[in-house]
């Protein structure tokens, strides 16, 4: 049978970035809402191994190795798949669509195989896997491998600002060392009670000037979303797509049409990401 499932973008609503651990990764203290922004993945038997085609996106893909990790530890032995992505999210954008793409790749996997997922892939897998698996509002703590659901709703709309760049997350991540941006153990653990306590107060990128550092057209993209009436503006994750966030949809719907490749998503729950037949 062929299985399809959505993969959504995602926007950290908050992101709250630590100094680096023992291991060398950044602990978080960060909100993640999903949005209506998708790819689109099916799964179909193949003829002789397994495969992804990801037309448009070159290289190795995560959603390969999520699917290959899936039946490593659960050895689960079904013939072999082809994974197909229709990508829609904007690529090394701060947006989470590789990370998405290997969530969904688990869920259609697991699927397949009767089987639930296994939490502990989506760590080995990057720090926003956890946090897609089941995609809705969560909070995101540790170095992505902690998940509490969030009740819902997020922000009612929006807009998502493709910037004319790519990013590499360690490079921001290594600019925002280099500048200072990152906070001790201490801050980030009171963050950590404060955004538990009160997650809608908090609208914040710790990784913005990083990010802005190493690509200054993302200004460009943040002016114009306060001009178009966003509450509140700021770069997506590592960025360099900048989303504005509304409370009309239709001003996101509005301010989209001024923008090159800009969408107005909404925030979206696990159902969005159900696996179907397709």
């Amino acid at each position: 049978m062929k299985l399809g499932a959505r993969a959504p973008g995602k926007v950290n609503l908050c992101l709250y970035a630590g100094t680096p651990r023992a291991d060398g990764l950044h602990p978080l203290v960060s909100v993640v809402q999903a949005l209506s922004l998708a790819d689109h993945l099916t799964l179909e038997a193949a003829s002789d191994h397994d495969e992804v085609v990801c037309p448009g996106v070159d290289g190795p893909n995560l959603a390969g190795r999520a699917l290959q990790l899936f039946r490593e530890h659960t050895g689960w032995d079904g013939p072999p798949q082809r994974l197909t992505i229709d990508k829609r999210i904007p690529v090394a954008a701060g947006m989470g669509g590789g990370s998405s793409d290997a969530a969904a790749a688990l869920r259609l996997a697991a699927h397949a195989a009767g089987l639930p997922v296994p939490a502990e892939l989506g760590p080995r897998l990057g720090a926003d896997v956890p946090s897609l698996i089941r995609p809705g509002r969560v909070l995101m703590t540790g170095a992505g491998e902690h998940v509490d659901r969030l009740p819902d709703p997020g922000p009612p709309a929006v807009l998502v600002l493709p910037v004319d760049a790519a990013l590499s997350t360690p490079d921001v991540y290594r600019e925002a060392d280099r500048l200072g941006l990152t906070r001790d153990h201490d801050a980030l653990a009171e963050l950590d009670t404060a955004v538990r306590a009160d997650p809608a107060a908090h609208v914040h990128n710790d990784l913005q000037d990083a990010a802005r550092s190493l690509c200054p057209k993302i200004d460009a993209a943040l002016e114009y979303a306060r001009a178009a009436g966003a509450d509140h503006a700021l770069v997506s994750g590592s960025g360099p797509t900048v989303v504005g966030l509304f409370g009309e949809p239709q001003l996101a719907r509005d301010a989209a049409a001024g923008w090159p490749r800009a969408v107005a998503a909404e925030p979206v729950d696990e159902a969005f990401g159900r696996v179907e037949p397709a």
